[in-house]
């Protein structure tokens, strides 16, 4: 990504997200939010991100923010008051917040913070009161002090979702992520998705997979950072959370597409996996 310029892959995902609202029913995620955010703003991204073709990359960008909110609703339930959403693009969360005392940080480029609000006050949505913008660059800034300046307080355990983040960052830095995360209170958690190397895919998926990464190279935001189950699992343990667990394609597919009657569910080319790991 150019600097100070805001993330493409952003609107795409937010775009594929709108879509998937309009056309496959029911939603696996229920974001009436993110269309009045596209709005008509976007024909042509929409008109392809609608189309039959793209069916399976719509179908997971909703699913890994349903999976996410469902993960956050178990933490709500343990007590967590906090919500951190790590590179947040479009995300609608605090939009469509459920719970009253549940505050919101969004973290992500300054950049595109700036581009989210101007797409907020185009669609003439307010900022949530219980939302707070943390303006941060991963790779050149501490997480644990930019939550701190936007009013966190890291006494209390808070939950943390990262989607679309991981592959592209440093080693280094989603490290430093991860155990800022693992040093937060008891009863935190978080809940990240991470794509694994092409060396482990079959031959459609690593089709899928140069596909993707030539594409989001040309958006400036190049794939660069790949973990093998067993490889992530080792991270986790470093980084110190007391328990975690990776579901993949399969697991979604069984935990939210069982018996629809229109077929859809998650590709089975494997290109990526979810983990959650918890204080």
């Amino acid at each position: 990504m150019k600097e100070g310029q805001a993330s493409r892959t952003a609107l795409g995902v937010a775009v594929r997200r709108a879509a998937h609202q309009l056309v496959d029913h029911p939603p696996v995620l229920d974001d009436p939010m993110v269309v009045r955010l596209i709005g008509d703003h976007y024909p042509r991204h929409m008109e392809r991100a609608m189309h039959t073709v793209a069916r399976d990359f719509r179908c997971s960008m909703a699913v890994r923010s349903r999976f996410a909110e469902d993960c956050l609703a178990e933490a709500v339930s343990a007590g967590v008051e906090q919500y951190v959403v790590l590179g947040a693009g479009l995300d609608t969360f605090a939009l469509r917040n459920p719970f009253p005392g549940l505050r919101v940080f969004e973290v992500d480029l300054p950049a595109t913070q700036k581009w989210k609000r101007q797409v907020l006050q185009r669609a003439g949505l307010a900022e949530p009161a219980t939302m707070r913008f943390v303006p941060l660059d991963f790779e050149r800034q501490t997480l644990a002090a930019g939550l701190e300046g936007a009013g966190l307080d890291a006494a209390k355990p808070t939950f943390f979702s990262w989607l679309g983040v991981v592959p592209y960052l440093t080693l280094a830095g989603f490290r430093a992520t991860l155990e800022t995360i693992a040093q937060m209170p008891e009863g935190s958690g978080v809940v990240f998705d991470y794509a694994v190397p092409r060396a482990m895919l079959d031959s459609k998926g690593q089709t899928a997979f140069d596909r993707l990464a030539e594409r989001v190279a040309t958006a400036g935001e190049p794939l660069r950072l790949f973990f093998t189950p067993q490889e992530m699992d080792e991270e986790l343990r470093r980084a110190g959370f007391g328990r975690f667990e990776q579901v993949d394609f399969s697991d979604l597919n069984e935990r939210y597409f069982k018996d629809r009657a229109d077929g859809l569910k998650i590709s089975p080319l494997g290109l990526g996996r979810m983990a959650t790991a918890w204080v």
